[in-house]
């Protein structure tokens, strides 16, 4: 039986509710022991603007662990232009503020950024990496900074504290969640949580919703990418018979050399022999 995938943004939110579920995937993902984490809040995820005009920041879901560090959780789907600056834009903005005018350095949380990636950014193995401010020989600098990359479509390796949850992910069925062999409560919580989810009339109703939108844009940008490619291909042609009837070459000629539909390039030929001063755009809109 299908489920509503967590990779479905609201799911995912949803699901970073339980706090069960969340405190058990804060401790693997940061590698930090459960009895360590004495709590795991949601906090607001709209980021302070100091200025009117200074760009907003609204992270994906905001925590603050143990009261002195904060975690911003993004899943991503499709990769986007620019991801990694968007990435350290956010870090960096969670990371100011806090801290008001005058205020002491000191009051500057550690921030930690998770991004959950459902497409590969380079050819590593590694599935789960994690990024701090170190020199080139590997001293840290400070640990308030903090970056952790999954990736979900690498192959996992096996024994990592985070290979459970990625199949978690990953799973389209029920039966691919009976598959992952966990004692770990969160993840167990969190399998249970997607099947009431997906059996539940709302959220299936909204997931069901969403697809659609998905597949309706697919469907979108796959015509718009095919215009795109037919309407190139055709400027192409325009200018190579504008160069072949320079040599006075016949609209046959020309055809056959191109290997084009004949009633195509005797419209573009007769076209230029009748508008010499017309450009290629101005004949490719004649076509139409």
């Amino acid at each position: 039986m299908s489920i509503v995938s967590l990779k479905y943004d609201y799911l995912f939110k949803y699901l970073m509710q339980n706090p069960l579920v969340r405190k058990h995937f804060v401790s693997d993902v940061l590698d930090i022991p459960v009895e360590e984490i004495k709590s795991v809040r949601l906090a607001n995820p709209f980021l302070w603007k100091r200025f009117f005009r200074q760009k907003q920041g609204i992270l994906d879901i905001l925590l603050v662990l143990n009261g002195d560090t904060k975690v911003n959780i993004e899943l991503q789907i499709k990769i986007i232009q620019y991801w990694d600056k968007r990435s350290l834009f956010y870090l960096c903005k969670m990371f100011v503020e806090a801290l008001l005018f005058g205020e002491k350095y000191e009051k500057l949380k550690r921030c930690i950024s998770v991004s959950i990636l459902d497409f590969n950014l380079n050819n590593s193995p590694e599935y789960h990496r994690i990024y701090r401010l170190r020199d080139k020989k590997g001293n840290e600098l400070t640990d308030l900074l903090e970056v952790h990359i999954l990736e979900l479509q690498k192959k996992l390796k096996g024994g990592e504290r985070m290979d459970n949850w990625i199949r978690v992910f990953n799973a389209r069925t029920e039966e691919d969640l009976d598959m992952v062999k966990t004692d770990n409560l969160g993840i167990l919580e969190a399998i249970r949580e997607i099947k009431l989810a997906s059996a539940g009339k709302a959220i299936r109703a909204m997931y069901d919703a969403h697809m659609k939108e998905i597949r309706d844009r697919n469907a979108r940008d796959d015509y718009v990418r095919d215009e795109g490619r037919a309407m190139g291909e055709l400027r192409k042609v325009i200018s190579l018979v504008r160069k072949k009837v320079s040599k006075n070459m016949s609209a046959e000629e020309i055809a056959d050399i191109l290997e084009e539909d004949i009633d195509l390039i005797v419209h573009i030929y007769n076209t230029l022999k009748n508008h010499p001063d017309w450009n290629d755009e101005k004949i490719y809109e004649s076509i139409f």
